[in-house]
C-alpha cells in the first residue's frame, strides 16, 4: 500500500493506516483555560499542528491527553475535536477504560465522535486474572465497530496465550506495550505470529518511547507512541527518519544530548511522564493550561531545565544540518 504521508486515506482499515511509516504516533495534550475548564479552540490548534507537522495517527485522550481526569462529556467533546482537526489526514484513535461498563460506554461516545479506532487501557484498580481481562477486552471490541488496540501495562498484563486469544478476537489489531518486558514480549511475538494468520500490530507504548524504541526495533516492533512530538515535533520526527533510514550515528546523538537528558529529567517527578510534556508545550509557545488533579506541576527549576533540553535538542538538528 503506497501512500504519501498526509494522502487522504480515510476509506483504508485502521490497521492498514498505522502500518504506513510515514511518522511518529501523536499523543495530544488536553488543553484547559484558566478556570480549568476543557479549551477545545486551543485543543483543535494543538491537534492540527500536530497533524501538519507529520503525525501518523492522533491518539485523543489517552495517556498523556488525560483520560482519567476527563468527564465523558468532555471526552466526547475532545475527540470530536481531534477528528475535526485531522481532517481525514491521518486516523484518530481515542482512548477508552475504566471497568467494562465504563470502557464500553466511552468507546460508544468515540464512535459517536467519528474516531477511527479505540486505545483500550487497563482496567480500573482491580488485578484481574487472564480470563476476566480476556472477557473485559472482548466486550470492549463487541460494543462498537471500531477497531481496538488494546494497552499491557500495571495491572494489564497478558500471557501469550491470552494476547493469542485476544488476536483472534473480531476488532482487536493490536497490542500496545507499557510494560517493558523485552522477553514477554518476544514470546507474545512468536505465539502470535505461529497460532493467529495474518498481521497484529504491535507498538512500544513505554514513557519516551524513543529512549527504548532501539531495543523494541531488534523485535520488529517499529510503532512507537511519542510524547515529545507534542512539544518538539521536529526531534521526535528526525528521530524517527533516522530510525526508519538506519542513520544511527543521527539515532545516538539524539539519545545522547535530548533522549538521555529529558527521561532522567522526567524521572524525578511522580506524573511527569504527563506534567512535564505538558510544561513543553507551553515552552514552545501554546498555553494548553495545567495538568489537573491528582497530577501536580513541575518545579520552576525542572522546567528551565527542560528548556535547556529542549534548546540541547535543537542545537543537535542544526548541527546535523
Amino acid at each position: 500500500m503506497n501512500m504519501e504521508p498526509g494522502e487522504l486515506v480515510t476509506s483504508a482499515p485502521l490497521a492498514a493506516r498505522l502500518d504506513i511509516p510515514s511518522g511518529p504516533l501523536f499523543f495530544p495534550v488536553t488543553a484547559y483555560g484558566p478556570d480549568g475548564s476543557v479549551d477545545l479552540d486551543t485543543y483543535r490548534t494543538h491537534v492540527r499542528r500536530g497533524v501538519e507537522a507529520g503525525a501518523a495517527a492522533v491518539f485523543a485522550c489517552c495517556g498523556t491527553g488525560e483520560f482519567h481526569a476527563l468527564t465523558p462529556e468532555e471526552f466526547e467533546a475532545c475527540v470530536r475535536v481531534a477528528v475535526e482537526a485531522a481532517e481525514g489526514r491521518v486516523p484518530v484513535v481515542a482512548g477508552a477504560g475504566y471497568g467494562t461498563a465504563l470502557a464500553v460506554r466511552y468507546a460508544r461516545l468515540a464512535e459517536a465522535a467519528g474516531a477511527d479506532g479505540l486505545l483500550a487501557m487497563p482496567p480500573y484498580l482491580v488485578v484481574a486474572g487472564q480470563e476476566g481481562l480476556l472477557r473485559h477486552y472482548r466486550e470492549i471490541a463487541a460494543a462498537t465497530a471500531l477497531p481496538v488496540i488494546v494497552y499491557q501495562r500495571d495491572n494489564a498484563v497478558f500471557t501469550p496465550e491470552t494476547v493469542v486469544e485476544l488476536a483472534r478476537t473480531d476488532g482487536i489489531i493490536g497490542l500496545k506495550d507499557g510494560l517493558g518486558d523485552l522477553d514477554l514480549m518476544q514470546r507474545v511475538i512468536s505465539a502470535v505470529r505461529c497460532e493467529v494468520p495474518g498481521d497484529f500490530l504491535y507498538f512500544n507504548g513505554l514513557p519516551t518511547a524513543e529512549q527504548t524504541q532501539l531495543a523494541y526495533r531488534a523485535l520488529g516492533v517499529t510503532l512507537y507512541s511519542s510524547a515529545v512530538f507534542c512539544f518538539a515535533p521536529e526531534i521526535a520526527l528526525a528521530f524517527h527518519q533516522a530510525l526508519r533510514n538506519g542513520d544511527d550515528s543521527t539515532v545516538e546523538k539524539l539519545l545522547d544530548g535530548f533522549y538521555r537528558p529529558f527521561v532522567e529529567l522526567r524521572a524525578q517527578g511522580r506524573g511527569y511522564a504527563v506534567a512535564l510534556v505538558k510544561a513543553g508545550v507551553r515552552l514552545r509557545g501554546l498555553d494548553v493550561g495545567e495538568v489537573r488533579p491528582p497530577l501536580h506541576e513541575p518545579t520552576e527549576d525542572h522546567v528551565k531545565q527542560l528548556a535547556e533540553v529542549i534548546e540541547r535538542g535543537y542545537a543537535l538538528l542544526e548541527e546535523a544540518k
